[in-house]
């Protein structure tokens, strides 16, 4: 694992765990909230419920209480009278298709039920709901307390479904009656269900816009990673150009160096020597005993010290030619060209062409040395490639200068490349990537178009417009 990534990882960790627990604790808190709100309208709305049960037990009571306070001294057949005119009454009376008052005797015979006829006269004691309750019992043990409030199950007049219900139950201790009434609370239950549903939902959207949030987070880390190893990358490749250059640069220095010690010193010894070695020459041959062998040893010397001076000469201007630091990069291309076309046979020309025209008295000022080394350099490289693999009988220089820049363009008649495979290949694109390394480097560009025939590279750096126009302006005069 890299340092970047063990970084990255250390900012978007513990970043993700902070929010995670956000998450959690806001769930958490969200979640105890709405239990909470369940618990308080709930409750509210069975205390609600309560007293409107009592409200309408109060007001069945007020309607039979005359009949129920008459029968306290009247004979068993009063009583009985009244308590029909009792019951006759409560059946009329009701709050809606499903609220209805109830009467049992203590013992769970129904004695009046208006929406279910069919239960009166039936002793409904040992009737269960579907959970195994005793209902019923469940209600006459309320009243026979003194009256009190009672949730079960019952099946809804309007719906024909059993529903939870709410029931209110006081007693008629003088007549051994229960008298009650019912509110059913499923529609309660959907007003919580509904209530419920919406703190889940809040909840959950709560959850999104953490989640959100985090991919937010998480992304703002990444675009300033990015943007951050971007920075660093250009900052390195920068670096890594410079310290190209000043390789070069020193490459190029050290060429230099090379090319005046042999120039300057081991080719002016090998000069002295071979004057030294032909005036031996000349005096054996003008003396009056001559040795035959020893002028033959000394001829064979003095050829191979010559050659020896030659290949010194050749190195020394391959290393670094002098011609580009005292004529500039236009003389240095022409004499690259007849060399390298006297050794090979191939036809090499070279053209030059500037734009606009020089003034006739212009000053003499050269390109910069990084200008000139990158561009011979290239013209370089590139004819060597062309003698090496082209198998062309031709090729042409041509170095045009504009007000923008500097243009160097070689081309040959030979069999082409694949450019893209040439570029790609580590080891065969060798040379062109230091071309375009060496341009890079000075701000221009490196374009190759091949094929069977006819190939052309050019390369292009950008230079003011004094130096270029004044530097032809150099060159022409020098190689006038």
């Amino acid at each position: 694992m890299t340092l970047k990534t063990k970084i990255f990882l250390l900012a978007v960790v513990p970043f993700l765990a902070a929010i995670a627990g956000v998450g959690i604790g806001v769930r958490y808190q969200a979640t105890t909230l709405a239990q909470t709100q369940h618990a308080t309208t709930q409750g509210a709305y069975l205390s609600s419920k309560q007293e409107e049960l009592r409200h309408y037990v109060e007001l069945a009571m007020s309607a039979i209480e005359p009949l129920y306070d008459a029968s306290a001294d009247a004979s068993p057949a009063d009583i009985a009278a009244r308590q029909g005119e009792a019951l006759a009454t409560l059946q009329k009376m009701d709050f809606g298709p499903d609220g209805y008052f109830f009467v049992y005797d203590m013992h769970g015979r129904s004695l009046m039920h208006p929406r279910e006829p069919n239960l009166v006269g039936r002793n409904l004691w040992n009737l269960r709901d579907p959970q195994g309750t005793l209902t019923i019992q469940r209600l006459i043990a309320a009243a026979s307390q003194g009256g009190g409030f009672v949730q079960y199950t019952w099946m809804r007049p309007t719906t024909g479904k059993l529903a939870p219900k709410l029931g209110y139950v006081i007693p008629l201790k003088r007549w051994g009656w229960m008298i009650g009434t019912g509110i059913y609370l499923d529609d309660v239950d959907s007003t919580l269900a509904h209530i419920d549903e919406r703190a889940s939902a809040n909840i959950e959207h709560t959850l999104w816009w953490l989640g959100a949030i985090a991919l937010a987070g998480v992304g703002a880390i990444a675009l300033g990673a990015l943007v951050l190893n971007v920075t660093e990358y250009r900052s390195t490749d920068a670096k890594l150009k410079r310290l190209a250059q000043q390789v070069v640069e020193s490459q190029e220095e050290e060429r230099a160096r090379l090319s005046r010690e042999l120039h300057d010193g081991i080719s002016q010894m090998l000069v002295s020597v071979k004057l030294m070695l032909e005036s031996a020459l000349a005096r054996l041959e003008g003396s009056t005993t001559r040795d035959p062998a020893a002028e033959s040893s000394l001829a064979t010397g003095l050829t191979r010290l010559s050659e020896t001076l030659r290949e010194v000469r050749r190195i020394s201007h391959a290393l670094r030619p002098s011609m580009l630091d005292d004529l500039g990069l236009a003389a240095a291309l022409e004499q690259l060209t007849r060399e390298l076309s006297a050794e090979s046979g191939i036809a090499i020309s070279v053209t030059q062409s500037v734009s606009p025209p020089p003034p006739r008295k212009a000053r003499a000022v050269a390109l910069p040395d990084a200008v000139n080394t990158a561009l011979f350099r290239i013209a370089q490289e590139a004819l060597t490639n062309i003698l090496r693999h082209a198998h062309a009988p031709r090729a042409a220089l041509t170095l045009d200068v504009t007000a923008s820049g500097v243009t160097l363009t070689v081309a040959d008649n030979g069999r082409g490349f694949d450019v893209v495979h040439a570029q790609s290949d580590l080891r065969a694109g060798l040379g062109l990537r230091n071309m375009r390394e060496r341009l890079e480097s000075l701000g221009g560009e490196l374009t190759i178009s091949s094929q069977p025939g006819h190939t052309v590279l050019t390369a292009w750096v950008p230079v003011t417009a004094t130096k270029a126009t004044a530097t032809v302006s150099a060159t022409s005069k020098e190689t006038s």
